[in-house]
């Protein structure tokens, strides 16, 4: 799904059809697997907006895991989703401004005592 040539309204109106995780539906300890169109990550939910992130781009540079941010979800250009912390056909741009490609699949795996 690209956005570019699309206006503003049709943008908006296509974002609520998408498969999407809210950053406030998920909790210290849960863990999100995103499958993109070309590598797989493991996101951590840590507390203060922080995330422990591993594979794709942070494994390739020996970074993983890395303590970041995520700033949302775009279709990769300057229109971004804040507040969501992964979309399928959206692409994840993190607190360092890495941009993965577009998503394909989200997991969710709740943390309980138990884990």
């Amino acid at each position: 799904m690209k956005a570019y040539g699309q206006s503003l309204s049709k943008v908006t109106e296509r974002a609520s059809e998408l498969k999407q995780v809210y950053k406030k539906d998920l909790s210290f300890g849960d863990l999100v697997i995103i499958r993109t169109l070309n590598s797989t990550y493991k996101i951590r939910v840590l507390a203060n907006g922080l995330y422990a992130v591993s594979g794709g781009w942070f494994d390739a540079q020996g970074a993983s895991p890395t303590i970041t941010r995520i700033a949302g979800c775009s279709w990769g250009g300057s229109v971004i989703k804040i507040d969501v912390l992964a979309a399928c056909g959206l692409c994840l741009e993190f607190g360092n401004r890495v941009v993965t490609s577009p998503i394909k699949e989200v997991v969710v795996l709740r943390f309980t005592e138990s884990n």
